[in-house]
């Protein structure tokens, strides 16, 4: 199991990944939004998207769980 993390804090602009999703490692999960910038959140490890924490519109703060892949 991975957890993958925001690496800042911003406003979840775009869920790219779906749960259930197979994804590869570096492939876009979200798109966060942060002082005008895009900043896209990639899986860190293949495997399968088990759960989105955040839906668009969310704000995160750095370090908090976005998704977990199995």
């Amino acid at each position: 199991m991975t957890e993958v993390k925001a690496s800042m804090a911003g406003s979840v602009w775009k869920v790219v990944a779906a749960q259930g999703d197979s994804i590869t490692s570096g492939q876009d999960l979200v798109i966060l939004e942060s002082m005008k910038m895009e900043i896209p959140i990639p899986a860190e490890a293949d495997g399968t998207v088990k759960e989105l924490k955040v839906n668009e519109g969310d704000f995160v703060n750095e370090g908090d769980v976005i998704a977990i892949i199995e």
